[in-house]
Protein backbone atom coordinates (compact mmCIF):
# COMPACT_ATOMS: atom_id res chain seq x y z
CA UNK A 1 0.00 0.00 0.00
CA UNK A 2 1.78 3.11 -1.24
CA UNK A 3 -0.02 5.62 0.92
CA UNK A 4 1.15 8.33 3.31
CA UNK A 5 -0.08 11.17 5.45
CA UNK A 6 2.05 14.11 6.59
CA UNK A 7 1.18 17.04 8.82
CA UNK A 8 3.14 20.28 9.04
CA UNK A 9 2.57 23.13 11.48
CA UNK A 10 4.49 26.40 11.59
CA UNK A 11 3.71 29.88 12.88
CA UNK A 12 2.49 30.67 9.34
CA UNK A 13 0.59 27.54 8.24
CA UNK A 14 -1.05 24.33 9.39
CA UNK A 15 -1.23 21.68 6.66
CA UNK A 16 -2.22 18.05 6.33
CA UNK A 17 -1.60 16.08 3.13
CA UNK A 18 -2.47 12.50 2.22
CA UNK A 19 -1.64 10.63 -0.97
CA UNK A 20 -2.33 7.19 -2.39
CA UNK A 21 -0.03 6.59 -5.35
CA UNK A 22 -2.23 3.72 -6.56
CA UNK A 23 -5.49 5.60 -6.45
CA UNK A 24 -8.07 6.50 -9.06
CA UNK A 25 -7.78 10.29 -9.11
CA UNK A 26 -10.03 11.15 -6.17
CA UNK A 27 -9.35 14.40 -4.37
CA UNK A 28 -10.42 16.61 -1.51
CA UNK A 29 -8.45 19.85 -1.56
CA UNK A 30 -8.98 22.98 0.53
CA UNK A 31 -6.02 25.35 0.76
CA UNK A 32 -7.91 28.63 0.85
CA UNK A 33 -6.41 29.48 -2.55
CA UNK A 34 -8.91 28.62 -5.25
CA UNK A 35 -6.53 28.34 -8.17
CA UNK A 36 -4.04 26.22 -6.22
CA UNK A 37 -6.90 23.89 -5.29
CA UNK A 38 -7.76 23.61 -8.98
CA UNK A 39 -4.15 22.68 -9.86
CA UNK A 40 -3.90 20.05 -7.12
CA UNK A 41 -7.17 18.57 -8.39
CA UNK A 42 -5.54 18.31 -11.85
CA UNK A 43 -2.54 16.58 -10.28
CA UNK A 44 -4.79 13.99 -8.65
CA UNK A 45 -7.07 13.41 -11.63
CA UNK A 46 -4.40 13.11 -14.32
CA UNK A 47 -1.84 11.32 -12.15
CA UNK A 48 -4.45 8.85 -10.83
CA UNK A 49 -3.39 9.73 -7.29
CA UNK A 50 -5.90 10.03 -4.47
CA UNK A 51 -5.01 13.30 -2.74
CA UNK A 52 -6.37 15.03 0.33
CA UNK A 53 -4.96 18.42 1.32
CA UNK A 54 -6.22 20.71 4.05
CA UNK A 55 -4.41 23.96 4.72
CA UNK A 56 -4.81 26.98 6.95
CA UNK A 57 -2.36 29.79 6.38
CA UNK A 58 -1.65 33.48 6.76
CA UNK A 59 -3.52 34.40 3.60
CA UNK A 60 -4.14 37.87 5.01
CA UNK A 61 -0.44 38.52 4.29
CA UNK A 62 -0.24 36.85 0.89
CA UNK A 63 -0.37 33.36 -0.65
CA UNK A 64 3.38 32.63 -0.52
CA UNK A 65 3.68 30.72 2.77
CA UNK A 66 0.63 28.57 2.13
CA UNK A 67 1.65 27.76 -1.45
CA UNK A 68 5.19 26.82 -0.47
CA UNK A 69 4.17 24.80 2.60
CA UNK A 70 1.54 22.88 0.65
CA UNK A 71 4.30 21.96 -1.82
CA UNK A 72 6.58 20.84 1.01
CA UNK A 73 3.91 18.80 2.79
CA UNK A 74 2.58 17.09 -0.34
CA UNK A 75 6.16 16.40 -1.47
CA UNK A 76 6.95 14.80 1.89
CA UNK A 77 3.83 12.64 1.64
CA UNK A 78 4.80 11.64 -1.90
CA UNK A 79 8.32 10.62 -0.81
CA UNK A 80 6.99 8.73 2.21
CA UNK A 81 4.48 6.83 0.04
CA UNK A 82 7.31 5.86 -2.36
CA UNK A 83 9.28 4.30 0.50
CA UNK A 84 12.59 2.87 -0.73
CA UNK A 85 11.41 3.36 -4.35
CA UNK A 86 11.86 -0.33 -5.10
CA UNK A 87 10.38 -1.50 -8.38
CA UNK A 88 9.37 1.90 -9.74
CA UNK A 89 9.92 2.93 -13.35
CA UNK A 90 11.73 5.97 -11.87
CA UNK A 91 11.63 8.19 -14.98
CA UNK A 92 8.66 9.98 -16.48
CA UNK A 93 8.04 12.38 -19.32
CA UNK A 94 4.90 14.08 -20.56
CA UNK A 95 3.81 16.84 -22.86
CA UNK A 96 0.49 18.44 -21.99
CA UNK A 97 -1.35 20.92 -24.18
CA UNK A 98 -3.93 23.27 -22.71
CA UNK A 99 -5.53 25.07 -25.61
CA UNK A 100 -2.76 27.26 -27.09
CA UNK A 101 -0.17 26.41 -24.39
CA UNK A 102 2.19 23.43 -24.42
CA UNK A 103 4.43 22.32 -21.54
CA UNK A 104 6.83 19.40 -21.15
CA UNK A 105 7.83 17.86 -17.82
CA UNK A 106 10.68 15.34 -17.62
CA UNK A 107 11.52 13.89 -14.22
CA UNK A 108 13.60 11.38 -12.31
CA UNK A 109 12.59 10.08 -8.88
CA UNK A 110 16.30 9.96 -8.03
CA UNK A 111 16.10 11.33 -4.47
CA UNK A 112 18.36 14.12 -5.74
CA UNK A 113 16.10 17.19 -5.86
CA UNK A 114 16.73 19.66 -8.67
CA UNK A 115 14.28 21.97 -10.42
CA UNK A 116 14.95 23.40 -13.86
CA UNK A 117 12.11 25.86 -14.53
CA UNK A 118 11.66 27.29 -17.99
CA UNK A 119 8.07 28.36 -17.61
CA UNK A 120 7.17 31.96 -18.24
CA UNK A 121 3.90 33.76 -17.77
CA UNK A 122 2.32 36.59 -19.71
CA UNK A 123 0.23 37.92 -16.83
CA UNK A 124 1.40 38.56 -13.24
CA UNK A 125 -1.67 36.88 -11.73
CA UNK A 126 -4.06 34.02 -12.34
CA UNK A 127 -7.18 34.92 -10.43
CA UNK A 128 -5.83 36.25 -7.13
CA UNK A 129 -2.64 34.16 -7.26
CA UNK A 130 0.74 35.60 -8.29
CA UNK A 131 2.12 33.53 -11.17
CA UNK A 132 5.62 33.62 -9.59
CA UNK A 133 4.25 31.37 -6.82
CA UNK A 134 3.91 28.38 -9.14
CA UNK A 135 7.69 28.06 -9.32
CA UNK A 136 7.74 28.23 -5.50
CA UNK A 137 5.25 25.33 -5.31
CA UNK A 138 7.22 23.21 -7.79
CA UNK A 139 10.50 23.97 -5.98
CA UNK A 140 9.05 23.00 -2.62
CA UNK A 141 7.46 19.83 -4.02
CA UNK A 142 10.61 18.56 -5.74
CA UNK A 143 12.85 19.38 -2.75
CA UNK A 144 10.61 17.53 -0.31
CA UNK A 145 9.80 14.74 -2.77
CA UNK A 146 13.36 13.97 -3.87
CA UNK A 147 12.66 14.65 -7.53
CA UNK A 148 14.82 15.93 -10.37
CA UNK A 149 12.36 17.83 -12.56
CA UNK A 150 12.72 19.81 -15.77
CA UNK A 151 9.68 21.86 -16.79
CA UNK A 152 9.54 23.87 -20.00
CA UNK A 153 6.67 25.70 -21.62
CA UNK A 154 7.22 25.94 -25.37
CA UNK A 155 4.54 28.55 -25.97
CA UNK A 156 1.32 29.96 -24.60
CA UNK A 157 -0.61 33.21 -24.45
CA UNK A 158 -2.79 32.69 -21.40
CA UNK A 159 -1.22 32.23 -17.95
CA UNK A 160 -4.08 30.04 -16.74
CA UNK A 161 -3.48 27.68 -19.66
CA UNK A 162 0.30 27.73 -19.17
CA UNK A 163 0.21 26.73 -15.52
CA UNK A 164 -2.52 24.16 -16.05
CA UNK A 165 -0.49 22.54 -18.82
CA UNK A 166 2.48 22.39 -16.41
CA UNK A 167 0.48 20.66 -13.67
CA UNK A 168 -1.10 18.21 -16.12
CA UNK A 169 2.32 17.35 -17.56
CA UNK A 170 3.62 16.89 -14.01
CA UNK A 171 0.74 14.56 -13.22
CA UNK A 172 1.27 12.38 -16.30
CA UNK A 173 5.05 12.23 -15.82
CA UNK A 174 4.69 11.26 -12.15
CA UNK A 175 2.12 8.61 -13.09
CA UNK A 176 4.72 7.01 -15.40
CA UNK A 177 7.57 7.28 -12.92
CA UNK A 178 5.79 5.75 -9.91
CA UNK A 179 4.44 2.80 -11.92
CA UNK A 180 5.83 -0.56 -10.86
CA UNK A 181 8.02 -2.08 -13.56
CA UNK A 182 6.95 -5.75 -13.80
CA UNK A 183 10.39 -6.74 -15.09
CA UNK A 184 12.15 -5.52 -11.94
CA UNK A 185 9.54 -5.13 -9.23
CA UNK A 186 11.98 -6.35 -6.55
CA UNK A 187 14.88 -4.09 -7.51
CA UNK A 188 15.88 -0.53 -6.73
CA UNK A 189 16.21 1.13 -10.18
CA UNK A 190 19.82 2.23 -9.71
CA UNK A 191 23.25 0.66 -10.09
CA UNK A 192 23.98 2.10 -6.63
CA UNK A 193 21.36 -0.18 -5.11
CA UNK A 194 19.70 2.74 -3.35
CA UNK A 195 17.81 5.90 -4.27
Amino acid sequence: MRKAKVERATKETRISAEIDLDGTGLYSVATGIGFLDHMLEQLARHGLFDITVKAEGDLHIDFHHTTEDVGITLGQAFAKALGDRKGIARYGEAHAPMDEALTRVVLDLSNRPVLVWRVGFVQPKVGEMDTELFKEWFQAFVQAGGITLHAETFYGENSHHIVESAFKALARALRQAVAIDPRRSDAIPSTKGVL
